[in-house]
């Protein structure tokens, strides 16, 4: 009987100590995408803003020289990312492609003119400046039009504040949810031996003698938990960084790291904390109080 008894606890043992690791795992996995979702945010909203063209449409009087010349200088600007000239040929054999016909055999010439795309750094694409931008542009002589979607900047930027505020406000959320979640595992794995600590103290065993034990125990599965947080969030941002290469996610090695070792570290202090405050409460119960 008292095999079956000690396999029976030993089983217990083992799925508490389970429950704790898989339990600090998964909090910790999901804070550490939302870390990653957090820090990567301002690199996602840049790759939509740089992706958003002004096209300069020149005059058919427009001079080559004149448009080498406005090219040079924008490539000089530190708002201008970068250029792509179209000359109206292109255009047209891109226009035909599209609406799969050619349109210039029908019209008997070609309506469309040279152009360049201009595509600005992401922290100059902000109404105001693009406006001075394009008033300097336009002023040339040579330049026929400055077209650009702002409505969709304007949707773009308002867009980008909600999103962030919001990341900001489920970020507390989620931090506060893990610490709720690591907190009920850690005390239930010491509730199931609160005999065991009111006997400890009992025959005489100090408060930090007792507390001890439970709180390295706990900081290990911390520590394996927390390892297999970071294994899956090593996992998720190498696939993003493997599909959405453009967007640079692992170019940083000193934040990912930073990102990484704190979610690591917050994963042990919370242990901690919980452990500490878990084993007190048991500490300070009376005997017949052990049964409720």
């Amino acid at each position: 009987m008292a095999t079956k008894f000690d396999k029976f606890q030993k089983r217990r043992l083992i799925s508490s100590y389970f429950s704790v690791v898989l339990s600090i795992g998964l909090v910790l996995f999901l804070l550490g995408l939302l870390g990653l979702l957090v820090l990567n945010s301002k690199k996602v909203t840049d790759h939509f803003k740089e992706r958003i063209a002004l096209t300069v449409y020149y005059k058919d009087s427009a001079k080559k020289i004149e448009i080498d010349q406005l090219t040079k200088t924008l490539k000089l600007n530190d708002a201008v990312k970068n250029t792509v000239y179209i000359s109206k040929k292109n255009a047209a054999e891109q226009h035909a492609k599209d609406i799969g016909e050619d349109f210039i055999e029908f019209l008997g010439t070609n309506p469309l003119q040279n152009s360049l795309d201009i595509y600005l750094n992401a922290d100059f694409v902000n109404e105001d400046q693009i406006e001075d931008f394009v008033a300097t542009i336009d002023a040339k002589k040579f330049v026929d039009e400055v077209s650009y979607d702002k409505p969709l900047i304007n949707l773009l930027n308002n867009n980008i504040k909600k999103i962030s505020f919001w990341i900001l406000v489920i970020c507390g959320i989620c931090t506060l949810i893990a610490v709720l979640l690591i907190n009920n595992s850690i005390r239930l794995s010491v509730y199931a031996k609160r005999f065991t600590i009111k006997t400890m103290q009992m025959v005489g065993a100090t408060k930090s003698f007792i507390r001890r034990p439970f709180i390295w125990l706990n900081i290990k599965l911390g520590i394996i938990g927390g390892l297999l947080a970071l294994s899956g969030m090593g996992v998720v941002l190498y696939y993003l960084d493997q599909t959405f290469s453009g967007l640079g996610l692992t170019e940083d090695v000193f934040l990912v790291s930073i990102l990484f070792s704190g979610v690591f570290l917050l994963g042990l202090f919370i242990t901690w904390v919980s452990t500490f405050f878990a084993t007190h409460r048991f500490l300070s119960l009376q005997t017949d109080e052990l049964y409720y």
